[in-house]
């Protein structure tokens, strides 16, 4: 089934909302691809955002799901409409161990104003496939008539 796009703007609408959120910058995530109810936000991989055992931290891996779902959700809403996580759950399948991680979102269920997500987290290393890391379900909201939240 073809989701229905309601902003024919949604890719640049995402791209400005993802450039102007501080901690996918901090982290050095960036957009891959953006299509209507799917995202994929990229990571290379950095020494500094490891856990004791050097792995990429679980708290990592989260955000960039949450962010891909989040986005997915956006290209589905209207123009006036920002999004916000209502909840999520995160599988951690394997450890996050590669030189680059790739989340990828979509939307399975679109509403009105609530949007279900799966997002997959995958590790790859140089030449090589990548492995399911994470998994993740989450509900983003689409929030009208406040004019604070925008994208």
């Amino acid at each position: 089934m073809t989701p229905t796009v309601r902003d024919p703007d949604y890719a640049a609408r995402v791209r400005r909302s993802f450039a102007a959120q501080a901690f996918m910058t901090t982290i050095g995530a960036r957009l891959e691809r953006i299509d209507p109810g799917e995202v994929v936000i990229a990571l290379p991989f950095r020494r500094d955002l490891v856990q004791q055992h050097g792995f990429l931290h679980a708290g990592v891996v989260a955000a960039v799901a949450d962010s891909a779902c989040g986005y997915a959700a956006l290209t589905l809403m209207e123009s006036e409409a920002a999004v916000l996580s209502v909840e999520f759950k995160v599988n951690l399948l394997a450890p996050a161990r590669g030189d680059r991680f790739e989340a990828a979102a979509r939307v399975i269920k679109s509403g009105r104003t609530l949007m279900i997500c799966t997002a997959e987290v995958r590790a790859a290393q140089a030449g090589g496939p990548g492995i399911l890391v994470a998994a993740m379900q989450g509900t983003m909201m689409a929030v009208r008539d406040r004019g604070a939240l925008r994208d």
